[in-house]
């Protein structure tokens, strides 16, 4: 009865552990078949293969629509190396323009990834060479082209705007699953800042294909295939012709020039030079002359506009004088001396010749050092605030809502903040409570550690133009499709300085230009006829060479329709080179063309980087 009793039991167990086999075997086939989507996709990924379909990238067109950059086909030569039979190497390398070499190598990494699956062999063949290889294709089993577009320049300016296209990086790609190896993305200038505006949307074609991935046709006769959608159309700020212009006049020349509307913040023109040639970086040619540009010691490719910081020189001082009327520690009617130049203990900040004593206007027009130097010394040393800190920081604030010492938030990338020292900068150097209005003496005439962009300088134009308020710079007018462009650039920022202080700095920078002949104006080489120019030099100092070259301006005086900054490294006085500069830019954009033609041939052959001047 006892064995009787162990079999039975035996028997439960055993029939037990097969009902739990089989509804173990049975939920696991669910999971596979209806639950985990791997196994399926694997099996489609062995009989479908997904072509993408790649978008045009939307134009971009300049302020006055204009088209500045399309697009133009371009094909990607692709390879699967278990198709690839035996072929004539030297015939397929001479309509390619590749080597035998190059060829063996990408067909063997193609190999080393997939035998079954396509590979790029040769990136972006022209439509020339496409057509050459379709003809004889049929001789090349194994090799199929895919189609796509490239950037091609109607006009070949404002590179450091518009920016370039390049393949994504493999970290791009773990950021973003949109893109794939081999996909395209805006590296720099517009092209990066509106990526997702510009690039569109991709599609992709299945087809079936069979053990050999060779394509038999259309899947379910293209039901799930998805169009492209191109990308969307910009019109840029920028004015075409006044674009190439400022390139054309900083021709040999190392420095920018930037010009703002002053009602809109919209940028007119932003160059900097050296620059490049945009359709050298599209293509093929790329892999050529991106390593040349790179290792240029001129830096074509830095955009010095919003990179580069330079001290402001003397250009700094209407902003020290805007500061002093608002704090009441000078006034229109004020009077300095100048002996030539600012005396103090231990202290000396030479000055040029110059009538003497001045009022503000007198002060701006001649650029007196001596003058701004006790400006920017009642500035800090205000008996209203208790100590040096508190006045310091009240004189930072100002600049600050001028848009100093921070990035404006221009749509570009890379855009530099300047410098603007803090107290905490100069108890690091000399110690809590070791410095003083003449420790810092430099700044009243723009020099020290202040750093500005040309950017900045220039929407510090702007701002006086406008008489104390600013939008912020932006090189984008419109996105098609009525799309609105960042509110932030509508906003309306105003400075820290009361409107009505704005008309004697306004004044005295009239004088700059306007001055009469022996009143000392630093800049009437930049007088327009008909055309009355507001503006103010500057010569920023140069531990490592000749002086820098700095104007700011704005025109009209009265409703100013531009405002611009020049900045020419190594130029010296600021009158020399950035003032007749500007004021061509003035003219160009104002008026269409150039009546001084001998001051634009005089600019456009000067030859500041390679020392000499053509005659």
């Amino acid at each position: 009865m006892k064995d009787y009793d162990q079999y039975e039991v035996r028997k439960y167990v055993i029939g037990g552990l097969v009902l739990l086999s089989a509804f173990i075997v049975i939920i696991k086939l669910f999971v596979i078949q209806v639950v985990d989507k791997s196994y399926q996709l694997s099996a489609s990924n062995n009989v479908l293969r997904y072509i993408p379909q790649y978008p045009a990238r939307g134009l971009i067109f300049d302020r006055n629509h204009k088209l500045i950059v399309s697009n133009e086909a371009a094909y990607d030569l692709m390879v699967i190396p278990s198709q690839v039979t035996a072929f004539d190497t030297t015939e397929f390398c001479n309509i390619l323009g590749v080597t035998t070499e190059e060829v063996e190598n990408g067909i063997r990494k193609a190999a080393d990834y997939s035998e079954l699956k396509a590979s790029v062999l040769v990136k972006q063949l022209s439509a020339r060479t496409y057509a050459r290889f379709s003809e004889k294709m049929f001789k090349f089993p194994g090799f199929y082209v895919q189609p796509r577009t490239i950037r091609y320049y109607n006009y070949f300016v404002a590179p450091h705007m518009l920016g370039y296209v390049g393949e994504v990086t493999e970290s791009i790609i773990k950021k973003d699953p949109y893109y794939n190896m081999g996909d395209y993305i805006g590296v720099s200038g517009i092209e990066k800042t509106y990526e997702k505006v510009l690039r569109g949307e991709k599609g992709v074609n299945i087809y079936l294909v069979d053990v050999h991935n060779r394509i038999k046709g259309a899947y379910k006769n293209g039901r799930y295939d998805t169009a492209a959608v191109v990308g969307k159309n910009l019109v840029a700020s920028f004015d075409k012709d006044l674009q190439e212009y400022g390139e054309y006049l900083m021709h040999n020349k190392v420095g920018s020039i930037v010009a703002i509307e002053p009602a809109t913040g919209e940028v007119l023109c932003m160059v900097s030079s050296p620059g490049y040639n945009p359709s050298l970086l599209v293509g093929r040619d790329r892999t050529k002359y991106f390593p040349a540009l790179i290792k240029d010691t001129l830096k074509p490719l830095f955009n010095r506009a919003v990179m580069a910081s330079y001290p402001p020189g003397s250009t700094f001082k209407v902003v020290n004088a805007l500061i002093g009327l608002q704090e009441r520690v000078i006034f229109p009617s004020s009077t300095y001396g100048c002996a030539p130049g600012y005396y103090a203990p231990g202290v000396y900040v030479g000055c040029h010749i110059h009538r003497t004593p001045l009022n503000l206007k007198g002060a701006i027009q001649n650029s007196c050092n001596a003058y701004f130097c006790h400006v920017f010394r009642n500035i800090l040393d205000n008996p209203h605030y208790p100590s040096i800190y508190q006045s310091f920081e009240s004189w930072r604030h100002y600049l600050e809502s001028f848009g100093l010492g921070h990035r404006l938030g221009i749509d570009l990338p890379n855009e530099l903040s300047g410098f603007l020292p803090d107290t905490s900068y100069y108890d690091r150097y000399y110690h809590k409570n070791g410095w003083s209005s003449l420790t810092l003496i430099s700044m009243a005439i723009g020099q020290g550690e202040l750093g500005l962009t040309p950017l900045q300088m220039a929407n510090l134009a702007a701002t006086i133009a406008n008489r104390g308020y600013f939008y912020t710079p932006h090189v984008v007018k419109a996105i098609e499709g009525n799309l609105t462009i960042d509110p932030a650039f509508r906003l309306k920022h105003k400075v820290a300085v009361d409107s009505s202080n704005f008309r004697i700095v306004i004044d005295g920078m009239d004088l700059v230009v306007n001055g009469e002949p022996g009143t000392g104006s630093t800049a009437r080489i930049a007088r327009i006829d008909g055309i009355r120019v507001c503006g103010k030099t500057g010569t920023a100092q140069n531990p490592h060479g000749k002086d820098h070259s700095i104007f700011m301006a704005f025109a009209p005086k009265d409703n100013p329709k531009i405002a611009v900054s020049v900045y020419v490294e190594n130029g010296g006085f600021g009158s020399t080179y950035a003032a007749p500069i500007a004021s061509l830019i003035i003219e160009k954009y104002l008026r269409g063309k150039i009546t001084r033609k001998w001051l634009e041939e005089r600019m456009r052959n000067t030859d500041l980087i390679h020392g000499l001047q053509k005659k």
